[in-house]
């Protein structure tokens, strides 16, 4: 059974390898104290990218838009808002690549819909919507 690093270390191999092999250069800050695992040259900006492992909950891709820290003992969940460009989500399930942009993310998870819901609602975000080849900033 992989642990929470392997994983995650899997899901930053397969997504830098995708950009890679579609043109983007891209670079890892050193060390782990950055809010971004990633940096994606798209030859007019450079993009901040935090990379998460999503997984299937009923018609759904979900993956935590929120990290854990322990400050002085005490646990509290910080989002990443204005701290990155996008994310970068590995399905563990089928191994389907998405790239959300920060903006379109919750502050705590989100839900990546697989199959159209009955009703038209603004916060519903549609996994087609976001598949990576289509959804790669230019």
């Amino acid at each position: 059974m992989p642990n929470t690093k392997d994983t995650g270390d899997k899901t930053e191999a397969r997504v830098i390898h995708a950009l890679i092999a579609r043109g983007y250069s891209v670079s890892i800050p050193f060390g782990d104290n950055d809010r971004y695992d990633l940096i994606v040259d798209t030859g007019t900006e450079l993009l901040r990218v935090q990379c998460k492992t999503g997984w299937r909950e009923d018609d759904c891709v979900r993956f935590k838009t929120a990290s854990k820290t322990t400050v002085d003992g005490t646990t509290e969940m910080r989002d990443y808002e204005d701290e990155i460009d996008a994310f970068a989500v590995r399905s563990k399930d089928d191994g389907e690549l998405y790239w959300v942009p920060e903006k379109d993310a919750g502050r705590k998870s989100t839900y990546l819909r697989i199959v159209e819901p009955q009703i038209d609602h603004p916060g519903v975000n549609l996994a087609a919507e976001y598949v990576f080849d289509s959804n790669l900033p230019e």
